[in-house]
């Protein structure tokens, strides 16, 4: 089926575990003569003599989980220790939530799905290698019964994409890079993707960059810290439009103090989640705050978010040696949810204007930066599919170009 023209559903879940973001794409190869127009990327694969992609956005939609469903995954996210028999039934529910997901956007938009691309719900992730039972490992768990999926909905699943990057030497992650290469690479400008989910993570794209150029790693904490001192402060699940921390003071010494934390001070190329942005990074920075108004401390958990990323950009783009000069990057494009909040969209383009670097949002590009994570799992799918890697090395520390993901058959 190579070169063949295909419907593909991308089923996104992220760390901030809200729900399932789903992107119903059509990908084809070859000239795309008659297909381009509603593009939302078209670009050179890597590999010789492999033909442009062509890549149309043809419906996306969001679903939050169930509220028992997200306590359920919340939980195990943060538990020490877990009952074996609830993992196994939350996978299978999760199962059954994504496989409902796909059938209700392919009614909406009046479609039939080729292929299944579904990331699941990330559980753990352990990008480092550590010891355990003699041996040396890392591992990663993303759950959501991909073989529910497709009885289900009746066509084949792509799922569980991050072992085969770790099993070749990588961290698992960031495999969105994949997407940003293909869709905003540019002979002239040099441009920071960066998405701001639960997690935020960037992909630097050199002007006239080629797949080995590209430096992708996660940030530091997105919308998770916000969220997560937004609800125990203010009992709400998110800051909306940043509403609460633009009424908000920063604590400067506080925010100094978070921002000397181990992970933001190590090189790339590093993955993060809940392991070390989640309760207990909430906790010590919830004492940190002490008695300060719950506007200041969520403009803090804000500004965290915003400073993270531009110091990462100045450290670790920038100043990295490289033939071009580091002012080619003025450009740095935005997706995920927390390109919503525009407190923390102010607070980083302050941040970046002494860099030379503007913000603009996916959405200039035709692709709504909600959509971006589920369209990029959609064209992951379609690679594995057709028995061609789709990692990027010098983003996830992969010895080698890896295919990814298990297919589940209907």
């Amino acid at each position: 089926m190579s070169g063949d023209a295909m419907i593909v559903a991308g089923v996104m879940s992220g760390t901030s575990a809200d729900g399932i973001n789903l992107a119903l794409v059509r990908i084809s190869e070859g000239d795309g003569q008659g297909s381009r127009s509603g593009s939302v990327a078209a670009g050179r694969s890597r590999g010789r003599g492999r033909p442009p992609h062509t890549i149309k956005l043809v419906g996306h939609a969001e679903y939050s989980y169930p509220y028992k469903v997200r306590v359920a995954v919340l939980a195990a996210m943060n538990a020490a220790s877990a009952r074996v028999a609830d993992l196994a039934r939350l996978d299978f529910v999760l199962g059954e939530l994504y496989a409902e997901a796909v059938l209700a956007t392919e009614r909406r938009f009046r479609v039939k799905a080729d292929l299944v691309g579904c990331h699941g719900q990330t559980l753990y992730h352990q990008g480092e290698v550590q010891s355990f039972l003699g041996k040396k490992i890392a591992a990663t768990w993303q759950t959501g019964e991909a073989a529910v999926i497709a009885a289900r909905v009746g066509v084949p699943v792509v799922s569980d994409f991050r072992p085969a990057d770790m099993a070749a030497g990588g961290k698992g992650a960031p495999l969105v890079p994949y997407l940003d290469y293909l869709m905003f690479r540019d002979a002239e400008a040099g441009r920071i993707v960066q998405n701001i989910g639960g997690i935020a993570n960037l992909t630097a794209i050199p002007a006239g960059a080629r797949a080995k150029d590209i430096i992708a790693f996660d940030t530091g904490p997105g919308n998770m810290v916000v969220d997560a001192v937004t609800e125990a402060l203010c009992a709400r699940s998110f800051d909306r439009g940043g509403k609460i921390a633009a009424s908000g003071k920063v604590i400067e010494s506080v925010l100094r103090r978070m921002l000397a934390c181990k992970f933001l001070q190590r090189k790339p190329p590093k993955t993060a989640g809940r392991e070390e942005f989640g309760r207990e990074f909430v906790r010590q920075f919830l004492g940190a705050c002490g008695k300060a108004r719950k506007q200041d401390v969520v403009a803090t958990a804000t500004a965290l978010t915003a400073r993270s990323i531009a110091d990462a950009v100045q450290r670790f783009v920038l100043a990295k040696p490289r033939s071009r000069a580091p002012h080619s990057f003025c450009e740095m494009i935005l997706s995920g949810g927390g390109s919503r909040n525009a407190t923390l969209t102010c607070m980083l383009a302050e941040c970046l204007a002494p860099l030379g670097i503007q913000l603009r949002c996916t959405d200039d590009f035709g692709l709504p930066s909600e959509a971006k994570e589920a369209v990029a799992f959609a064209l992951l799918a379609y690679e594995t599919w057709n028995r061609r890697p789709s990692n990027v090395p010098s983003a996830t520390g992969a010895t080698r170009p890896a295919i990814l993901g298990k297919i589940s058959y209907a």
